[in-house]
């Protein structure tokens, strides 16, 4: 066979159904292979940005590394901000770059360039990779391959990347691909001693971050929670470790995290962290005042995550799901202690500040209350995708997850764009389930053409964009810091009618502009659950994300103050 059926072999051979792609000259020998195929889709998106995006929320919701396809220079480069995003939020994902024939490189000739868009990928994407490296000969592809797909789901999981000539596609190849084995995590020491520290706690407290999902521990969690009994706070990107409503659930933590989480965080005596990278936005700039009185335990695949900024008082160096399987059995007996009193602490600050007493809204609909209206309507989606902006943070404090829903979001990039490729991602690997898509008017634009791919594929994407005609988060910073100046988010910055852009695409669409249509429009938005659709909710500009803390205060201490409204 010839190297480019052999990849496409591998792949198949390694549970990869999707790959994601933007066609160029340098991929077209891996696309007719892979096309070739009955048992992998090819998913032509329209940037080599949103095909990486695609990639990331499949290996997300299935474990699978994704895999995303470009073609050399342009192509290539525009794949760096969705590995990235895979690199920051330890997500395994394969990219294959075509490059050109060796023979067209530039090698040692010290001349920029030789070949048509000829493009050293390989440099530019090793500092956000786990491993990068050009494949020089067909010979090379299977132990290559196989370091791809275990260095991707090994250890704290992250991107790989092999960039591979268009003549190295064409050699012949006699070996045949073969299935990889990773190793099982081995049970992380000191688990014990953690439980031990725990069980003395008269006020513990659980913080899930993303390593939760990472480790593939999700099911894993929710049975240590339930034995344990011990409330439980998130990271943004573990929010989706208990669903609303769960006894248990008490909010997100952080800059724009609930406040009965943050007073939560305020009175533990003792924080079991699984999996979460204690950065600013998570503890606030004052980390002496966040760990004030408390135990802090840390359970963390990476040490050199652990170690940093907020050193635990204890340590475990590990597989976050081996953890917890090890920690539910020494608990399985019963005997845990009940927290009564700490549990009645926890339950006054849920019933004092709900989310909706603490929006800020001068005129219009209220995000938060529209976010109860649109996740009643839309339980049976199968996750909720988030841009980045104010629309991430009102769905973070206020999006009601179903059991089982997901919560899909750009936690370290950041990536403005990434909602909508991210939830065609989420269709490919959850079939026949719809998607909810949460979006502002300006990461809409930075990935629009991708409405063109979900009325292709007739993929059910249920779409809001919340649109309050600024670039929003930034506008609240320029509030704050730069006496409303509002260079770029609001002068100079402008938005399409989103609803005829969607219907130009083929896709129905309406608009709702007042708080009593909130719950009508997500009636509409979830009435043809195998069809996608596209709600415009407009939002007053001066619309801001309540609570927040501000630079340089510990976390608990956020704005408004409580006693601002006279509570």
């Amino acid at each position: 066979m010839k190297a480019a059926e052999y990849i496409a072999s591998f792949l198949a051979e390694n549970g990869v159904t999707v790959v994601y792609e933007m066609t160029g000259g340098m991929i077209t020998f891996l696309l007719d292979s892979i096309g070739a195929r009955e048992d992998i889709s090819i998913i032509s998106m329209h940037h080599e940005q949103a095909a990486a995006f695609g990639a990331e929320a499949t290996a997300r919701m299935s474990g699978v590394p994704g895999v995303a396809l470009a073609t050399s220079g342009p192509g290539a480069t525009n794949l760096l901000t969705g590995i990235a995003s895979c690199y920051y939020d330890s997500v395994p994902a394969v990219f294959i770059t075509g490059q050109v024939n060796t023979f067209e490189q530039r090698g040692d000739s010290g001349v920029r360039q030789a070949g048509f868009q000829e493009t050293d990928i390989v440099a530019l994407a090793t500092p956000i990779t786990k491993l990068a490296r050009s494949v020089r000969a067909a010979s090379e592809l299977p132990s290559a391959l196989q370091s791809a797909f275990v260095e991707a789901l090994s250890g704290r999981p992250g991107p790989v990347l092999l960039d591979i000539p268009m003549d190295v596609q064409r050699q012949d190849m006699a070996e045949l691909p073969a299935r990889v084995s990773v190793a099982p995590p081995e049970v992380p020491a000191g688990v014990g001693r953690a439980m031990d520290a725990l069980r003395d706690a008269e006020r513990p407290l659980i913080l899930a971050g993303g390593g939760v999902r990472a480790a593939g521990a999700g099911r894993s969690f929710v049975r240590f929670a339930e034995c344990v009994g011990i409330p439980v706070v998130s990271t943004l990107m573990g929010l989706d470790v208990l669903p609303f409503g769960h006894p248990l659930r008490v909010g997100m933590i952080g800059t724009y995290g609930n406040r009965r989480a943050n007073l939560a965080l305020r009175d533990a005596d003792c924080i079991l962290a699984l999996g979460a990278r204690f950065d600013v936005r998570q503890t606030g700039a004052d980390v002496v005042a966040f760990r004030a009185g408390k135990t802090i335990i840390r359970v963390d695949v990476d040490e050199r995550q652990m170690a940093w900024r907020l050193p635990p008082d204890i340590g475990i160096a590990g597989d976050v799901g081996s953890f917890l399987d090890v920690a539910t059995e020494l608990v399985a007996d019963g005997t845990w202690p009940g927290r009564e009193a700490w549990l009645a602490v926890i339950d006054s600050y849920q019933r004092e500040w709900p989310d909706t007493a603490e929006s800020s809204v001068p005129v219009g609909i209220d995000p938060a209350r529209f976010m109860h209206a649109v996740s009643a309507t839309m339980s049976g989606a199968s996750a909720v995708v988030a841009d980045v902006g104010q629309n991430q943070m009102w769905a973070a404090q206020s999006v009601r997850l179903a059991p089982g829903q997901r919560f899909i979001t750009s936690g370290g990039m950041g990536a403005m764009g990434f909602a909508l490729p991210a939830a065609i991602g989420v269709a490919h690997a959850a079939p026949g389930r719809s998607v909810l898509a949460i979006t502002g008017d300006g990461g809409m634009q930075l990935n629009i053409q991708e409405l063109e791919t979900v009325v292709r594929l007739r993929l059910p994407l249920k779409i809001v964009v919340l649109n309050n005609a600024c670039l929003g988060m930034v506008r609240q910073l320029q509030d704050e810091l730069f006496d409303s100046r509002y260079h770029s988010t609001v002068w100079g910055y402008g938005a399409p009618d989103f609803v005829a852009v969607a219907e130009a695409y083929g896709m129905e669409a309406r608009r709702i502009t007042m708080p009593d249509e909130c719950a009508e429009g997500s009636a509409w938005l979830a009435s043809d659950p195998s069809s996608p659709s596209l709600l415009e909710v407009m939002i007053d500009s001066t619309t801001c994300v309540r609570p927040k803390v501000t630079f340089g205060n510990p976390v608990y201490v956020m704005d408004p103050p409580p006693d601002k409204d006279g509570s």
